[in-house]
């Protein structure tokens, strides 16, 4: 038994010998790390966290299915904003046409909706009981001033006794004012002044009273017939020029940050193809549609010939720049409704999922605000195919 315990022991002291050697061989010290050793795993350990969080694709495969990348870049965002108009009658250049006293519409000049009237073309013919009285008040208040007021204030200065003629004068005088509220009066009714003077020179108090064109145009809105009572403050006509006209065009509420006035326009018509008219954004109105969820853009454009007619519709363009911005193709992004994600291509054939958020979108490309940086490549192509594989992996659920 003696013997075998020395040869067990012998054997024991044989290969620590060997142990010690060989350590001592590779420098390595005993309680000590190896370097090498270490740097080792954790590379092992980084590509199988890499693979644990990426889809491997390699290089004949992505041939194969046809994956490309794209660089993330800042560039200038450059979008066309594309929507419907409408054409409208200047506002500025519609005119109304009321009368200021009650009567009776006895006859009319601009008796269709549409006639082109030209500014102080007579439009209708009005009788009003109250405008004859008030000429006839006129013309006798000018008869008895011209013919009894001197005589009614010598009769005052002999029967009163008033020597000077103060009482006479002072009671006389009141008719120059009468006068002037009844001529005030027919001012204030628009009567012509060549018709007033006509009433001072003796030719009678007029039937009627001539409504005419303030201004010309065509004769937009015609309430009034032949015979038709009118009252104070009473449309009788609207006269609009289109020899300019207004074009509204709706802007979508996310779109309206990006468009200016002052901002130019291409706009057409399907009525007339190849003609194309050139604006700019007149005024942008300060409400929205609760209908449309949509702002309304104003354009003016000349309108030589009326080729243009109110409630026709046209199409309008404008070049909306963004500036410079972090973007990437529209392609490259997978939206699940609820967020966006991208693949990035991090080397060796693997793409890794990152969520990213969005911004504004312009033609095929779109601004990113987070997620990526300048530099990084994304797949912009087979897209898909590169999902499904992560959604087999387990990764982007």
């Amino acid at each position: 038994m003696k013997k075998i315990a020395v040869l067990l022991g012998i054997i024991v002291l044989v290969a620590i010998y060997f142990v010690y050697s060989g350590l001592r061989s590779k420098n390595v010290q005993p309680g000590k790390a190896n370097p090498q050793a270490d740097a080792s795993a954790t590379q092992n350990q980084q590509v199988a966290d890499r693979e644990s969080q990426t889809v491997e694709i390699p290089p004949d495969k992505q041939q194969m299915i046809g994956v490309k990348t794209s660089e993330v870049k800042i560039i200038p965002l450059k979008k066309t904003l594309r929507t419907i108009g409408r054409v409208e009658f200047d506002e500025r250049k519609l005119t109304t046409v009321n009368v200021k006293v009650e009567g009776w519409v006895e006859k009319l000049y601009a008796d269709y909706t549409g006639k082109y009237v030209k500014k102080g073309e007579p439009l209708a013919e009005i009788y009003s009981p109250e405008l004859m009285s008030t000429q006839l008040e006129y013309v006798n208040l000018l008869d008895w001033k011209k013919d009894k007021a001197h005589r009614f204030q010598r009769n005052i200065e002999f029967e009163w006794g008033d020597r000077y003629g103060t009482t006479g004068k002072m009671i006389t005088f009141d008719i120059d004012a009468m006068v002037q509220v009844a001529k005030q009066k027919l001012a204030l009714w628009e009567i012509p002044e060549a018709e007033v003077k006509a009433l001072e020179e003796g030719k009678g108090p007029l039937k009627t009273m001539t409504v005419r064109a303030p201004s010309s145009g065509y004769v937009f809105q015609k309430p009034a017939f032949k015979g038709t009572r009118v009252a104070p403050g009473d449309k009788i006509f609207d006269v609009v020029d289109l020899s300019s006209v207004w074009v509204i065009a709706d802007i979508y509420e996310y779109e309206i940050p990006f468009v200016k006035i002052g901002q130019k326009a291409r706009i057409t018509l399907s009525y007339f193809p190849g003609k194309e008219f050139v604006s700019k954004v007149d005024f942008i109105y300060p409400s929205l549609s609760g209908q449309t969820r949509t702002a309304k853009a104003r354009f003016v454009l000349p309108n030589p010939g009326l080729l243009l007619k109110p409630q026709m519709f046209a199409n309008v363009e404008m070049e909306l720049d963004l500036g410079q911005k972090l973007a990437i193709p529209a392609t490259t992004v997978l939206d699940t409704g609820t967020r966006q994600v991208v693949y990035v291509d991090v080397g060796d054939g693997f793409f890794a999922p990152r969520q990213v958020k969005l911004g504004d979108r312009a033609e095929d490309m779109v601004e990113v605000i987070a997620g990526l940086k300048a530099g990084e490549k994304v797949a912009s192509s087979a897209v898909f195919l590169i999902d499904s594989e992560a959604k087999l992996k387990g990764l982007n659920q």
